[in-house]
């Protein structure tokens, strides 16, 4: 990660020279004028022209032929240095003019002098002290804290800028961009943080029949449970498994996950960050070497299967979800994904709203479908799924079966959610009476399309 570089080939410098402009009789970048570039001399022919109202742009003493002045050189006993600049002296204010000045010392808008004046005055008078502090705090309430974070578009902007002078030899699929990116982003995190906040406590959530659950665990487990998730699909790619020999019976997430706690020395230490960090490395660079078409490989989960395409995805909006988790516990600001990188997780979510619903029908957990025998490929009821702000859209999401298709004629329901709390909603970081902001139709299918989205969230 880290912008890339390491799987891109290195940019070349190219070398430019300035263009030189044509200088007039007089030496500089137009002839003699009036001053606006239209060359005419609005002086009379039988006496002298007048000066030109702007002055010329001055030639560089460069273009000029001239000897270079020459550097400066170090003071020595015959020749010492210039003599450094007297420091300010205070003005001479009365305790009126100063007390007026509070104000704008506060906000920054003083002079040096004035400034020097006002900071020697707030030594000696106490009332004036107080009230310094007072302008002071109300100045930082007009400033609301800022993320020291980069806007999580900047390195999407600066990549696309690059190679859109030098494409790259080897190409990350477009699908793999949403992980590489965030990646990279909790990386930075971790870089940040100190040793003991490795320690600080996070709870892993997620949604398990009809109510939430969670795990506790730290920072450096939270690091732990995305390298063997992760895994999953280092070993669909023929690479390396984290957990070696102590891979467990049930491949799922939640199994690998406490498998790798078991092995190794728990709670993790911040030692977890190198293998997370190349393995993510070698994910990337090994889809970029396989190229786009490697995306139809399937992915197993345990007790299903992605392509890798929607698998680089979900580890991409797992990897965002749980670098949100860290920040929270070291009280540090976290942005969403660029728009186009949360367009994409989002549409995986609704895409696989379908088949978690049906999953939730088998199980009992939802209420059965109102048309049973709607064939694959059909038309069939839907609801309109509306995403609000960046990254949003709309989905049509079928109702009756996963084979069904999705029918605007027969929709019964519109949910309209912001993109991040449908996100999060997804993630089973929220409830399904928190998440929706607007509803209309059928509640019972709204209802269960809401636990369905829930359902998505896992260890």
């Amino acid at each position: 990660m880290n912008g890339g570089a390491d799987r891109f080939e290195a940019f070349d410098d190219r070398d430019g020279s300035d263009d030189e402009q044509p200088t007039g009789a007089g030496g500089g970048p137009q002839g003699p004028g009036n001053g606006d570039g239209s060359g005419n001399d609005t002086g009379d022919s039988d006496g002298p022209s007048r000066s030109p109202r702007i002055p010329m742009p001055r030639s560089s003493v460069e273009d000029t032929g001239r000897p270079l002045p020459e550097p400066l050189q170090e003071p020595t006993p015959e020749q010492p240095s210039a003599p450094l600049p007297l420091p300010l002296l205070p003005l001479s204010l009365d305790h009126r003019v100063l007390k007026s000045l509070l104000g704008a010392w506060a906000l920054a808008a003083c002079s040096p002098e004035e400034t020097v004046a006002v900071e020697d005055h707030l030594g000696e008078c106490g009332s004036c002290a107080d009230e310094a502090l007072r302008l002071r705090e109300a100045v930082g309430l007009l400033h609301p804290p800022e993320s020291l974070d980069l806007d999580p578009t900047l390195r999407t902007r600066v990549l696309e800028g690059c190679l859109d002078r030098r494409p790259p030899r080897i190409p990350v699929p477009e699908w793999a961009a949403p992980y590489d990116a965030e990646a990279a982003r909790l990386d930075a995190l971790l870089q940040d943080i100190g040793d003991a906040e490795w320690h600080a406590p996070v709870r892993l959530r997620w949604f398990e029949g009809d109510g939430p659950t969670s795990r506790r665990t730290t920072v450096a487990g939270v690091i732990a449970h995305l390298l063997t998730v992760d895994g999953l699909v280092a070993t669909a790619l023929g690479l390396e498994d984290p957990l070696g020999n102590t891979s467990p019976k049930t491949p799922g997430p939640a199994g690998r996950t406490e498998a790798y706690w078991r092995a190794s020395h728990f709670p993790p230490t911040r030692s977890v960050r190198g293998p997370w960090r190349e393995q993510s490395h070698n994910l990337v660079r090994t889809v970029a070497f396989a190229g786009g078409g490697s995306g139809r490989l399937a992915v197993s989960y345990g007790d299903f299967e992605l392509p890798l395409r929607d698998s680089m995805l979900d580890r991409a909006f797992e990897c965002w979800v749980h670098a949100g988790d860290i920040a929270d516990a070291v009280d540090y600001p976290y942005e969403p994904p660029a728009p186009r990188h949360l367009h994409k997780m989002i549409d995986l979510a609704a895409r696989m709203l379908p088949g978690s619903l049906a999953e939730r029908r088998r199980a009992g957990l939802s209420a059965p479908p109102v048309r049973h025998l709607v064939p694959a490929g059909a038309p069939g009821r839907s609801l309109r799924l509306e995403i609000e702000g960046s990254g949003g859209g709309e989905w049509l999401i079928p109702l009756d079966s996963p084979g069904a298709v999705a029918s605007a004629e027969h929709e019964v329901a519109h949910v309209a959610l912001d993109g991040v709390e449908f996100c999060r909603l997804a993630a089973g970081h929220v409830s399904p009476e928190e998440a929706a902001t607007g509803q209309d139709g059928d509640r019972t299918a709204i209802h269960d399309v809401l636990l369905a989205a829930a359902s998505l969230s896992r260890m």
